[in-house]
């Protein structure tokens, strides 16, 4: 079964990815410097930051399906900067794949890539976090998830959690 809304299952991919790449990437070069074939281990940092990209670019995707929706209640500029920022880190995650693969070519040109891509992951990650902090605030600070709930299904999960401190948050 298909989550509704996709976007929240979707973004923690490319979150994920994000934290995981820089730590690939410090890996491959650490068994490339050990003596590993410079191709083989940089495979799977390249394969990271095209997983990362694709699911950055489906995470920009879901967000502006639902867009119009979400804006109504939490206004024009919050959602902005999210979706700015959101854009930034799917450019910057295309150009880092892009490094990456280049690291797969031989001599100092792909030495220079798989410095240079590890150290653009990161960035990346930076990038990555301020998209998160910013879908995190859209979610907790400015109730972009009650679009998709009633205020009465709210109260109720939370009434059976035992949470009823909380209730009026939700009110």
């Amino acid at each position: 079964m298909i989550p509704n809304p996709l976007h929240p299952a979707i973004v923690h991919f490319p979150i994920v990815f994000a934290v995981l790449l820089p730590l690939v990437a410090i890996g491959a070069l650490w068994m490339i410097r050990r003596g590993a074939a410079a191709r083989r281990a940089w495979l799977l940092p390249v394969a990271l930051a095209g997983a990362l990209a694709l699911s950055a670019f489906v995470a920009v995707q879901t967000g502006k399906a639902q867009e119009e929706r979400v804006e109504d209640a939490v206004g024009e500029r919050p959602l902005e900067s999210h979706e700015e920022s959101a854009e930034l880190f799917l450019v910057l995650s295309g150009v880092l794949f892009v490094v990456a693969g280049v690291g797969l070519a031989p001599g100092v040109t792909g030495r220079a890539a798989r410095v240079v891509a590890t150290l653009g992951a990161v960035g990346v990650l930076g990038a990555g976090y301020t998209v998160g902090r910013s879908g995190g605030e859209l979610v907790y600070r400015h109730g972009a998830a009650s679009v998709y709930t009633s205020q009465t299904g709210a109260t109720e999960t939370i009434g059976t959690k035992g949470a009823p401190e909380h209730r009026e948050e939700l009110e």
